[in-house]
């Protein structure tokens, strides 16, 4: 018990003097925080009506001498009294911005305290969370950019002054009228006007929300951009906090949400390439902030041809007015790149960024659509890396892939897929080369499952197209263009093909200045390294392959608009079977374009065929390449001679040499078809798809494919030679596989 109370009596002594000493650090803290407060330089309140002169970012093009825009031309900023603006503007502010605005002096400390950890944990020291609507009011007023902190703590000291002075209506009038709310509009009767052509007297609850939605990333939230549903999400949201707050009444609430608001048309005027620079504004305001562009006058370079960008427009707008006449595809879009360097060089986003008839605001280039055959080239890039060739044989015959339904079952219903060619014929034999430059269906779908799906999505992944994400989703379609992508990400993926399997990483900005002149980014080499994601020699089979006019000449005519005489251009179409998108890229060593046409809200086109895209994107790679080098693809290697026969036969099913030697030279027709019938299968008799090079395999049947091929290969038979073979042929129709190095025709029963 002693002991007990000898510890208790020292545990008090050490709680006291520690407490004392907590006492003293807190009091040198305390001061040494006014001492350091009494350093800072305090912007005058009674100086609040003398607002920071902006200083404008200025985004040009590639030669640093044409303005593309000025972010802060022609202000737009209207001032209007407090009674004027609407009550569902004040409240979905207040709900959505700072709640206990009318209950706390101008901070909340717990507020800023969540945010700093936040933006600590998060390694975002340049993070401006936490702050109530006065402290807004100030900043936006008053405070010029500096190190986040020491402005932070400025702007506490003069909101908890600013609320000394000034009301709280006083305050949210001031804010209501200066923030920011997209582009050149400050003040919410700008922004009304502008977003609903009517005054902030009159705005809907729906309206309002939208209104409060957008000062916290008005550039990424802008209806105008792409990312109007993460805005239509957020007006939702502004919406519940009312409700929750009791602002607005049930009724209210569920009058709004069903309410469908139209934002007129993008009043952005004095703007060169319009969707590059909304597209390179949002990379700014992601690296610099919204205060930054409007404070600090930067001067960005971007990698923009203002003269190529002309040409596009021009083009772009010309065929999708004609198109719309002629086959119901009202928008178009393109993009251009330089494969060794990842620049953009143009981007048309539609038809006229000001055409509300075409919502020409949207870019069409961010946009997510079915590229369809335009994705083949990654198929078989994956097929050749795995040791295919373009001389491989495939039957392009009906067949169906789905292993639980019956091979004769040709349709795509109840869980079956057996798709079919454009034109609704089969060819028989063909080679890789001529299936994917008449781009048949069939041998591309073949394609896919031999160069196995997981492995075709990573390299188009690799290649760019990240958003092919889940394989499940699309299966054996995606060779059709099940996925979803972007035109922006196709001619990136496509500059991996040009550049040899290179990727270079898009660019969009090569410098950024401050106003003093001083450099904040700069690319450095003007040919970056960039990363092998292709073999060489897979890439230069593609381009082989889609430059080859001869091989492509069935589909579209020996004098197409894909040929360029001795000039070396590679292309492919695509279009999807519902007729809602048509695409075409072509590239050269040096160049890659890319354009689409259709409508944005997916209404189907009254045609697909090349006369859709074709000519506008040919009329401009006739000026582009006037502009760049003439250079052509490297050669690829020779095919070997010592592969299997399947897979350097071109077209050809059977080594009819080899079958010549062994029947001692007998050229008897029907022994010869005889043989010719009985040797005859899919490339799934002779190959391991995983390993086609290597050993044949010793049980093809047991492939969960190998049935489907074999009997579309049967049928196709049947009709070829069933007829002059006899009964004998029809029930010889199956030969063990060949032993590993022996050609196809060696093989008889």
């Amino acid at each position: 018990m002693r002991d007990r109370r000898k510890f208790n009596k020292k545990w008090r002594g050490w709680a006291i003097d520690g407490l004392i000493v907590t006492l003293v650090i807190g009091f040198f803290s305390a001061g040494a925080l006014l001492v350091f407060i009494s350093t800072l330089d305090l912007p005058d309140l009674s100086a609040f009506e003398q607002r920071r002169i902006l200083q404008s970012t200025k985004i040009y093009d590639r030669t640093g001498e044409v303005v593309l825009y000025d972010l802060n031309q022609d202000v737009k900023r209207t001032a209007i009294p407090y009674e004027r603006i609407s009550h569902y503007i004040k409240n979905a502010t207040v709900a959505i911005e700072d709640d206990t605005f009318f209950q706390h002096h101008g901070i909340r400390p717990l507020s800023i305290l969540r945010a700093m950890i936040y933006n600590v944990q998060g390694g975002n020291l340049r993070g401006q969370g936490g702050s109530t609507i006065t402290q807004q009011v100030i900043k936006n007023a008053l405070l010029s950019p500096e190190k986040a902190y020491v402005r932070k703590l400025k702007e506490v000291i003069l909101a908890l002054r600013l609320e000394q002075v000034m009301t709280k209506e006083e305050i949210l009038h001031t804010y209501l009228n200066e923030s920011p709310y997209g582009g050149t509009i400050y003040g919410v009767e700008e922004a009304s006007r502008a977003f609903f052509n009517k005054s902030a007297t009159d705005v809907t609850l729906a309206e309002a929300a939208y209104l409060a939605a957008l000062p916290q990333r008005p550039t990424y939230f802008s209806p105008y951009g792409n990312h109007r549903d993460a805005l239509d999400q957020r007006q939702k949201r502004v919406l519940a906090e009312m409700r929750k707050l009791d602002f607005i009444s049930e009724e209210e609430y569920q009058t709004a949400i069903a309410e469908k608001v139209e934002f007129s048309a993008s009043a952005n005027t004095g703007i060169r390439a319009p969707h590059f620079v909304m597209y390179v504004r949002e990379q700014l305001v992601e690296r610099y902030g919204e205060e930054d562009l409007s404070t600090k006058g930067l001067k960005v370079i971007t990698t923009l041809d203002y003269e190529l960008q002309e040409e596009a427009e021009k083009i772009i707008k010309e065929y999708a007015l004609a198109n719309e006449k002629k086959f119901n595809a009202s928008n178009a879009g393109m993009v251009a790149m330089d494969p060794k360097t990842g620049d953009i060089l143009t981007m048309v986003g539609s038809r006229d960024y000001f055409d509300k008839a075409v919502d020409g605001n949207y870019n069409i280039t961010l946009a997510m659509r079915q590229p369809g055959s335009s994705i083949k080239p990654f198929i078989y890039a994956k097929a050749f890396e795995e040791g295919y060739t373009p001389a491989t044989t495939l039957f392009d015959v009906q067949t169906q892939f789905s292993t639980t339904c019956s091979p004769d079952n040709f349709t795509s219903d109840d869980g079956c897929y057996s798709p079919q060619n454009y034109d609704n014929r089969f060819r028989g034999p063909v080679s890789m080369r001529n299936a994917l430059a008449q781009s048949l269906n069939i041998p591309a779908v073949k394609t896919l499952y031999l160069a196995g799906i997981q492995d075709a999505i990573k390299l188009a992944r690799d290649a760019g197209l990240s958003t092919l994400t889940d394989w499940r989703r699309y299966g054996l379609t995606l060779v059709l263009g099940g996925g979803e992508v972007k035109l922006i990400d196709m001619v990136g993926a496509y500059s991996v093909l040009a550049n040899e399997g290179v990727k270079k990483p898009t660019r969009s900005i090569l410098r950024i200045e401050d106003i003093q002149g001083n450099v904040l980014e700069k690319v450095e080499d003007e040919a970056p390294e960039g990363s092998r994601i292709m073999d060489r020699e897979a890439a230069l089979q593609v381009s082989d392959v889609l430059s080859d006019n001869v091989a492509r000449t069935p589909l579209y005519g020996a004098s197409s608009l894909l040929y360029f005489g001795d000039r070396d251009v590679a292309a492919k179409t695509g279009t999807t079977n519902d007729k809602r998108d048509a695409w075409i890229f072509g590239y050269t060593p040096n160049l890659v374009v890319g354009a689409w046409a259709g409508n944005n809200d997916n209404r189907s086109m009254t045609e697909i065929s090349g006369l859709i895209v074709s000519p506008l994107w040919r009329a401009f790679m006739d000026k582009a390449l006037a502009k760049v080098d003439n250079e052509s693809f490297a050669e690829p290697a020779a095919i070997p001679n010592d592969i299997k026969p399947v897979l350097r036969s071109n077209g050809y099913f059977v080594d009819t040499t080899s079958l010549l030697s062994e029947l001692g030279g007998n050229t008897d027709s029907t022994e010869l078809l005889q043989a010719i019938y009985q040797n005859t299968h899919s490339i799934l008799h002779y190959v391991n798809k995983d390993d086609p090079r290597g050993p044949y395999p010793t049980n093809p049947a047991s492939d969960p494919q190998y049935n489907l091929w074999e009997y579309g290969v049967g049928v196709w038979k049947s009709t070829q030679f069933g007829n002059l073979v006899g009964a004998a042929a029809e029930n010889n129709n199956q030969t063990d596989p060949p032993q590993e190095g022996e050609p196809v025709g060696n093989r008889q029963n």
